[in-house]
């Protein structure tokens, strides 16, 4: 019912482009702003951004389920680790066991990459995300603050899950 397609094209590009735009404005103007969330969008979640970061080494995937697209998330191997640079699924499709299925889908790439780790960044007031992190067996290992240009920051905590 859930599937992973490997954005290549484009149009796959411009599809998750649409998709950030909902999640990102719906999930994060309490967290950090309407300012700051124009900001990212327009940096790192437009079609060109995104394509660029893939030529970068970071893979990015629609989420489908029931054939819809209704997230997207984006991974690159760092050594002997996964990072999970973005994991975002649309309000309505959450709950649904698609997450779930997103982090068994994460677990599999990093195995097939034999990474003996994922790690993620995550906004630290972004705490319901960070409770689902914690029950997929991450572990908050240090707080970070990235300066991201035009005054703004990501103020996070990096999470580490260890894979046995």
């Amino acid at each position: 019912m859930t599937d992973f397609k490997l954005a290549t094209t484009k149009t796959h590009f411009n599809a998750i482009a649409k998709l950030a735009n909902i999640v990102w404005h719906e999930h994060y103007l309490p967290i950090i702003g309407k300012a700051q969330v124009e900001y990212m969008v327009a940096k790192f979640q437009t079609c060109q951004a995104m394509q660029q970061q893939a030529n970068e080494g970071y893979e990015y995937y629609i989420i489908t389920y029931k054939s819809e697209n209704v997230g997207y998330l984006s991974v690159k191997k760092n050594n002997n680790d996964l990072f999970l640079s973005k994991i975002y699924l649309l309000k309505e499709f959450r709950g649904k066991g698609i997450g779930k299925d997103a982090f068994k889908f994460i677990e599999k790439k990093a195995k097939t990459y034999q990474c003996k780790s994922i790690s993620l960044t995550v906004n630290k007031n972004n705490v319901n995300t960070i409770k689902t992190y914690e029950k997929s067996g991450f572990k908050n290992v240090e707080a970070i603050v990235i300066d991201i240009g035009n005054g703004f920051v990501m103020d996070d905590y990096r999470m580490v899950k260890t894979l046995t």
